[in-house]
């Protein structure tokens, strides 16, 4: 059962349009996994589209997100995503990811953009890294930590939101499971690690991490690796 969610403001400015690259598609992949989120979504943009055409006023708790909301803005988004005519083709973007001899399934948001996926490569421990090619600053990576594995305690210069997309793993305030999206900002700091399960992540950052703990300090002029 997912427990963690995007917040109110990021599930109206996914339906909108207005998130970053990077934050889209971790929105996107959580609300292809949540059936509450994507209730959630529904209800945003049966709203918004009354607004827009049936001149109806939002509901109270999607307001604050809505202060910087143009109509015009708007409509002009949803006509630009209208279907274009295309022949039939059949889809034939992978579903999956392999690793290590493992495979893990791909939401339907990641799956469509799975030619943006880049080339695996190792980090310290028992960890894996592959980019993510998208446009804007941000930067969007999967993560791939096998059993056993800790992450040296860590805060981030920026923002760091992570989505589990396969297994568990925890940190000094809770355990994380599949489906679940975690937003961090440099306030934060914290140590992801696994146990007897392996994991799959998410991230998307917009700033490198900051190592906190002791001799892991001696890894911040490499911390771009995470970065990049």
């Amino acid at each position: 059962m997912i427990k963690f969610h995007p917040s109110e403001e990021h599930l109206f400015h996914y339906v909108t349009g207005d998130l970053s690259p990077a934050m889209l598609m971790m929105v996107g992949t959580h609300v292809d996994m949540c059936s509450q989120c994507q209730r959630h979504v529904q209800h945003i943009e049966e709203d918004l589209a009354q607004k827009v055409f049936g001149q109806r006023q939002l509901p109270a708790e999607f307001a604050a997100a809505n202060d910087s909301f143009a109509d015009d803005a708007m409509l002009a988004r949803i006509m630009a995503q209208a279907p274009q005519p295309t022949s039939m083709v059949m889809d034939k973007s992978p579903t999956e990811l392999v690793l290590e001899g493992k495979r893990f399934q791909l939401p339907a948001t990641l799956a469509r953009n799975h030619h943006r996926i880049g080339h695996w490569h190792k980090l310290i421990g028992q960890m894996w890294r592959a980019p993510v090619q998208i446009s804007g600053e941000d930067v969007l990576t999967f993560i791939y930590m096998a059993e056993n594995t800790r992450v040296p305690e860590h805060t981030h210069k920026g923002n760091e939101a992570t989505l589990v997309v396969n297994g568990v793993f925890n940190d000094e305030t809770s355990e994380y499971r599949d489906g679940d999206f975690v937003f961090l900002d440099g306030s934060v700091k914290h140590t992801p690690q696994t146990r007897d399960e392996d994991c799959l992540t998410l991230a998307a950052l917009d700033a490198p991490m900051h190592f906190t703990s002791g001799l892991s300090r001696l890894l911040n002029p490499f911390s771009s690796l995470f970065f990049k």
